[in-house]
């Protein structure tokens, strides 16, 4: 059973929707209890960086999570600032992020082309996986499109870390695999049948 984290942050309904118009079985988990016969997790998350990883942190999952993510094994995906949230810490915040993936949170503001650059980074954007990307193993032609909404990008520290990329001005690290752990920076429940797949190819691990 995959269980969507509902710690007060992301639009957890939207992710329930598109498992069950998939035939694939989720819940959100919001208590301990519910963390019980889990089989994937994902954590979505929205908004500014230190007000997520407070609401995390106050949730009472995190060590229930970890036990599950580091030493289980569990599949695991961060969504938009739930990606995030894997990093060392982020330009936004001051607060340190779970460290799951090493690497920082940078700003598109601080980028040497800044200036070209409506903020927040929002729409239609291609993605371009590496071939050996386990989340675009299968459906996916060269160059899928995937929704953005974003002022902030994960910036891995070991970029074999890196599973895709897409551009804003530079390229960035869009989606970040290491292990069992995954981060998406796009909107997976946005992004139609692209989407779609993404979360399917996830749920199969």
């Amino acid at each position: 059973m995959i269980k969507l984290i509902d710690y007060g942050v992301g639009n957890i309904q939207a992710f329930l929707t598109l498992f069950k118009r998939n035939g694939i079985l989720a819940e959100r988990a919001s208590k301990l209890e519910d963390l019980n016969d889990t089989s994937h997790l994902i954590l979505p998350g929205v908004g500014h960086f230190d007000h997520a990883m407070q609401c995390f942190n106050n949730s009472g999952l995190r060590n229930r999570l970890e036990h599950l993510v580091l030493e289980k094994k569990v599949p695991f995906v961060g969504i938009c600032v739930g990606m995030q949230m894997l990093s060392n810490g982020s330009e936004e915040g001051s607060l340190p992020g779970l460290g799951w993936i090493p690497g920082n949170v940078r700003s598109f503001a601080n980028t040497p082309v800044k200036a070209k650059l409506p903020m927040p980074h929002m729409g239609w954007n291609s993605v371009c996986p590496k071939e050996d990307s386990v989340l675009f193993k299968y459906g996916f032609e060269s160059e899928p499109q995937f929704y953005f909404l974003h002022s902030y990008y994960f910036d891995a520290k070991n970029k074999d870390d890196v599973s895709a990329t897409a551009h804003y001005g530079i390229d960035f690290d869009a989606v970040v695999s290491k292990g069992n752990i995954h981060g998406i920076q796009c909107h997976p429940e946005k992004s139609h049948h692209w989407g779609s797949q993404l979360l399917k190819n996830f749920a199969e691990l």
